[in-house]
């Protein structure tokens, strides 16, 4: 079994206030999750559970800055001065449940949720999972399943 590690430095914060949690091999794209871990970075807990939920609704549309060809365009990302955007419901919902994991271990270690503010939420793409559908004339069409890292650290600030 591996030994998974995170991509964070942690030398430059207090390790007493900070709280990780990852998501490994999760069945998602990694392109839709490097868009939505974009956005909820630098939010606090509760406003990027909000946020997702509201995503998941079909509410809020979620920039597309680097995957954005042939994106339609949408009218709520005015208030991100954006044009294109889509609504990951799937990728939404499993960085949701990293949210709430990574806010049981504040909790578990004493940190104040409301003052606790994601300083990194990253993802890295997983392995690959190939098959492959049978068609006509003896071709097939490949069908393939894309696994992703997600990893999210909060830090509670001072108020």
């Amino acid at each position: 079994m591996p030994n998974w590690g995170y991509s964070f430095v942690e030398q430059k914060y207090d390790a007493d206030r900070l709280a990780k949690a990852s998501g490994r091999d999760l069945r998602i794209k990694p392109k839709p999750a490097r868009e939505v871990c974009a956005v909820i970075k630098g939010m606090k807990l509760e406003q990027a559970k909000r946020y997702l939920e509201k995503v998941i609704q079909l509410k809020q549309s979620v920039p597309f800055r680097r995957h954005k060809k042939k994106q339609a365009h949408r009218k709520d990302l005015k208030q991100y001065n954006w044009y294109a955007g889509r609504y990951p419901q799937k990728t939404a919902a499993r960085i949701y449940e990293i949210l709430t994991s990574v806010e049981s271990n504040a909790e578990f270690k004493g940190l104040d949720t409301e003052q606790c503010r994601i300083i990194h939420a990253a993802t890295h793409r997983g392995r690959i999972i190939k098959r492959y559908i049978q068609r006509a004339h003896g071709r097939s069409s490949p069908k393939f399943g894309h696994l992703s890292h997600v990893e999210i650290v909060v830090y509670e600030f001072p108020s």
